[in-house]
């Protein structure tokens, strides 16, 4: 009972007996009720409760213990009361505690959390800005240079790829696709460039011819034959320059569905094919290699590849063999073989050795070789052959070799 006399105490620091306004040092007032409906205040501070019917009736027949709730307001401050009945006639005890302080509090807080929103919100919003300010910066940079492709240029400059967000792939990626372009736009510039040069020969040559059939009737019948054969010849080179040059500038061979291919066979029919053009003994000597690739293209690279050798076997009745190993395709010739000089160039468009000016050909048939061993993830090789000659091939990725492969050979 005396630690409730202390709590219930009154402030020693008020001003005086009505100064109940914002009393921190006690918040509370206690006062009894008796069961004929009198108050006697029993401690706290110096405020008087309003007693209402329901507490005098719960004060004069209530149970012990018996309790109710009720907020109440005495001017200028609100209070939470609870009544307490003690039965057996001896009245109720009315509690009051001040709730104007815990709604300071909660004010209080809901300003300072407010605060720490609004100062959240803006770090986000500012942490927002910089980000979306660097995604789009390299977005902005990826629109520019998109634009100038688009307008037909080609922008000197790289795309700063950097990251590895969706943007930074996508940066890396472009990159990626405008050397490419820049890259194939210097290979068409070179492919248009050789392909002038070359087609002025014969062009000239025909222009020339034409010029002559102005005087035909004035031709020996010698010179008539030597001048329409001259022509015909002309037109067959010009003719298959063009044709060999679309190849190279449609990648038609690269337009074929892969599908698994037998070497040995498409080897064989390039074999058969330059045997009825040329009348050449050529053997070949192959396993039973499968691959996935395009298998008109490869008989189309293996026949470039014994053309090439019938040119420049020089008629030397040797065979020519073609050998086809897990992969690697090789044909080789008694010819004079390849100069030191000209064998990083072989493979080159319109390259030619000096010692086939004179030879007919295009100058695409070895670099049509290449673009199909690329096509097919391979390499190609030129050197000489042992005991004089030389050896031309490509070879075939060893990913696109089928596991169903076996290296037993097969000759023909």
């Amino acid at each position: 009972m005396a630690g409730a006399t202390q709590v219930l105490a009154p402030n020693p620091f008020t001003s005086g007996p009505h100064d109940n306004d914002h009393d921190e040092a006690q918040p509370m007032v206690a006062q009894a009720i008796a069961p004929d409906g009198s108050v006697r205040p029993i401690g706290g501070r110096p405020v008087r409760l309003d007693v209402d019917d329901a507490d005098r009736a719960l004060a004069a027949a209530g149970s012990p213990g018996r309790y109710r709730y009720e907020d109440r307001a005495v001017a200028p401050d609100d209070y939470r009361v609870i009544t307490v009945a003690l039965g057996s006639g001896r009245g109720a005890i009315q509690l009051g505690i001040d709730v104007d302080e815990t709604r300071h509090v909660l004010a209080e807080l809901a300003t300072r959390v407010a605060m720490v929103s609004a100062l959240v919100l803006a770090a986000a919003a500012v942490a927002g800005w910089l980000i979306a300010r660097r995604i789009t910066r390299r977005l902005v940079r990826l629109t520019k240079v998109t634009e100038q492709v688009s307008g037909g240029g080609l922008p000197e400059v790289t795309v700063a790829a950097g990251g590895r967000d969706e943007v930074g792939r996508l940066a890396t990626s472009f990159d990626r696709m405008l050397t490419r372009l820049a890259d194939a736009r210097d290979d068409q510039e070179r492919l248009v460039q050789d392909a002038a040069h070359e087609l002025r020969t014969p062009l000239t040559s025909l222009r020339t011819n034409a010029s002559v059939l102005r005087r035909f009737a004035e031709l020996t019948p010698s010179a008539r034959a030597r001048l329409l054969d001259d022509v015909d010849g002309e037109a067959r080179e010009l003719t298959h320059l063009i044709d060999e040059l679309v190849e190279l500038a449609t990648h038609r061979h690269e337009a074929e569905e892969a599908r698994p291919v037998g070497l040995a066979t498409v080897a064989e029919r390039a074999a058969d094919r330059v045997r009825r053009r040329s009348g050449r003994v050529i053997r070949l000597e192959a396993d039973a290699t499968t691959v996935r690739g395009r298998p008109k293209s490869l008989e189309r690279a293996i026949s470039n590849l014994l053309e090439n050798a019938v040119k420049f076997d020089g008629g030397s009745g040797d065979p020519i063999d073609v050998v086809v190993h897990g992969g690697r395709i090789e044909v080789r010739d008694r010819g004079p073989g390849i100069d030191e000089a000209d064998v990083d160039h072989v493979f080159d468009r319109f390259h030619r050795a000096d010692a086939a000016r004179g030879l007919p050909g295009s100058g695409l048939g070895l670099a049509i070789v290449r673009e199909v061993a690329l096509a097919h993830d391979g390499t190609v090789f030129a050197g000489a052959r042992g005991g004089g000659g030389a050896v031309v091939g490509f070879t075939i990725g060893t990913d696109r070799l089928l596991p169903n492969s076996h290296h037993d050979h097969v000759e023909a």
